[in-house]
């Protein structure tokens, strides 16, 4: 298993290219190797398919497009961006396997602003979204947090899922995420946190 920093179009292609150089060497295959590329953020249109062929993951940070949105346009260029900057959806579309993160300390810790960002691409303080055509769906942006962060690591057997025998790791909102209006979920409190079966978080007092 092996997890590549790559944020601009280059370093991902190099990386690519890399990855399917070594694949083709590689005596383990298929669902034992997971490698991934971390960030994934900007990508040339050539590349986005090749997660897919090539069985890498793209383990992204949502929150990122939003933050980034103000100037991208102006070190990127209009076709760059709207070729291939952020590209979620496409990705997902393909086949490939998107996770998602909230690259603390570079960001807040704030899973919930990042999922906002997943499914709105809205850049904070403005009603302006970010090429809002690679938004994923809500519950595709649950998965993107959950299992297959799960399945990046090998653990989807353990965690990623509220399934009988799995880790009792559990996370109670105030309110439906998936369902409530767009502009509501950035405010939705955390009411209760279970790790491993042993409540952590309660009300708004961590037990720790």
């Amino acid at each position: 298993q092996l997890a590549v920093h790559a944020i601009g179009d280059r370093a991902n292609r190099e990386t690519l290219d890399l990855y399917a150089s070594l694949f083709d060497e590689a005596e383990v295959n298929g669902e034992k190797r997971r490698w991934r590329v971390e960030h994934a953020q900007h990508l040339h249109p050539d590349d986005i398919p090749r997660f897919a062929d090539l069985g890498v993951m793209a383990s992204m940070q949502a929150i990122h497009a939003c933050s980034d949105a103000p100037y991208n346009y102006k070190r990127l260029g209009a076709e760059r961006v709207e070729g291939g900057a952020y590209p979620w959806k496409t990705l997902w579309n393909d086949g490939a396997i998107v996770g998602n993160g909230t690259d603390v300390p570079v960001e807040k810790i704030d899973p919930l602003a990042s999922y906002h960002c997943t499914v709105t691409r809205q850049v904070p303080g403005t009603d302006t979204t970010f090429t809002p055509d690679e938004t994923l769906t809500r519950r595709q942006a649950l998965k993107s947090y959950t299992i297959n962060n799960a399945r990046m690591t090998f653990a989807e057997d353990e965690k990623g899922t509220l399934t009988p025998g799995k880790l009792a790791d559990v996370t109670v909102l105030s309110d439906n995420i998936l369902e409530i209006p767009a502009d509501q979920i950035r405010d939705t409190q955390v009411d209760l946190t279970i790790l491993g079966g042993d409540v952590v978080y309660e009300g708004g007092a961590s037990s720790e």
